[in-house]
């Protein structure tokens, strides 16, 4: 669904899904899914003008399928995995060793600790 290509049908606002074309020596029209560019000689149709279309007496309808949206590739779901994974891990609390600290603990609040300077 493009947001910037919006239904050919006058009057009609929603979102283009589809592109109906004519092939007027087959006397056929193919509908098929949005092409990827706006053709001046192609109608885009969002899907309830897609869904209701009809042709002229004697010409055939062609219906192409749409193609299904991609789904997350198996990379996708290992990162996935390993990222619910590392979330469930519990965190182990990381200590400073103390010729690292530049103050002193004064004191303490749940796992905050208030530390002074010496300076």
């Amino acid at each position: 669904m493009s947001p910037a290509r919006r239904c050919s049908r006058t009057a009609c606002g929603r979102p283009a899904v589809m592109t109906l074309t004519y092939v007027y020596a087959d006397q056929t029209a193919v509908l098929g899914p949005l092409a990827t560019y706006a053709e001046p000689h192609a109608y885009d149709l969002c899907e309830a003008h897609s869904e209701r279309l009809s042709a002229p007496r004697g010409w055939e309808v062609l219906r192409l399928a749409q193609p299904a949206p991609p789904g997350p590739s198996n990379d996708d779901l290992l990162a996935l995995a390993d990222a619910v994974r590392e979330a469930g891990r519990p965190q182990q609390p990381r200590r400073v060793a103390p010729d690292q600290e530049t103050g002193r603990e004064t004191g303490r609040k749940g796992h905050l600790r208030v530390l002074t300077t010496d300076h």
